[in-house]
């Protein structure tokens, strides 16, 4: 049963209450409406019937008021190419193409199409835990790899490692593709991170995998930087690289056709790029993160 037959049904009920009890003013206080209503709808279910009991729009919709159409077809693409949320949207349009348009008209444009609730794999988690926020750049940098399967031409899987840095005060990100996931390629990577960041960095936060042991460790304690470790079987205390790494399967992996590491590399730097200069956070504001970055470095 629909919503609104549910309704034309609640209201015959009372109705056929108000005529069997002869006595419209108990009728109204028992079902909690007024006079006034109970015989607007008599006079409407006497002249046309259920339809007349059909609920209408009490204001017309103004099509002036509309989002106009190209307008619509960019929302439209960025929720259905990115699962982007309404605030989101309107940033990326503000941003790239100069438009301003609220987050509540962008819900609008997304409610006509049907496009008001997210995927279940994109909707956004509940976050249980307390989030701690350096305001250091460099004080903190998680260190995670994400592991990447792809198919090659001939159908053949590929495994690849991307090995992921990012600031705890700004979120910029530092990526690298490996082929092994080792020791070696974790000090390689951090050389790389540490060559990449404009700020020096003060402590690596990583998980207890094999590929952060003793030759990681002592290669950090070298270079002047602390080391720790998070708490076994608790991804969260990691939560800004993991949460990165969703980021990059909804707006990166998911539109990415593997054809080889010379072009995966490639595009992956583009990637980076645009996450560090150009790309919206929503937990920024609106801001990138060397925008942050900037704007933290300002003397006070």
């Amino acid at each position: 049963m629909t919503k609104a037959q549910a309704d034309i049904n609640r209201k015959l009920r009372i109705l056929r209450h108000g005529a069997e009890s002869r006595n419209i003013a108990k009728t109204c206080r028992y079902f909690g409406i007024s006079r006034e209503i109970f015989y607007q709808w008599k006079r409407a279910y006497a002249t046309k019937g259920e339809s007349g009991l059909i609920n209408s729009n009490p204001c017309p919709e103004n099509p002036k008021l509309r989002v106009p159409a190209p307008i619509a077809e960019k929302n439209i693409y960025l929720r259905k190419t990115y699962h982007l949320g309404a605030m989101r949207i309107s940033w990326f349009l503000e941003r790239y193409h100069g438009i301003k348009l609220s987050s509540g008209g962008v819900y609008g444009v997304l409610k006509r199409n049907g496009l008001n609730r997210l995927p279940q794999s994109a909707r956004k988690r509940t976050i249980t835990t307390h989030r701690y926020e350096k305001q250091v750049p460099g004080h903190h940098i998680q260190v995670d790899v994400k592991f990447l399967n792809f198919k090659n031409n001939q159908g053949y899987k590929i495994k690849r490692f991307q090995y992921t840095a990012i600031d705890d005060a700004t979120r910029i990100r530092a990526l690298k593709i490996y082929n092994q996931h080792t020791q070696q390629n974790a000090i390689d990577f951090i050389n790389h991170v540490i060559d990449k960041f404009p700020f020096r960095i003060n402590t690596v936060r990583t998980d207890n995998g094999h590929e952060f042991q003793a030759k990681f460790h002592w290669h950090l304690a070298d270079l002047g930087i602390q080391h720790s470790y998070i708490k076994p079987r608790t991804p969260r205390l990691n939560g800004k690289v993991e949460r990165s790494h969703r980021t990059d399967d909804m707006e990166f992996y998911q539109l990415l056709e593997y054809k080889d590491d010379v072009d995966l590399n490639k595009r992956l730097s583009e990637w980076e790029n645009y996450y560090n200069f150009s790309r919206p956070h929503y937990s920024l504001n609106g801001k990138s993160p060397y925008e942050i970055l900037k704007q933290k470095m300002q003397p006070i």
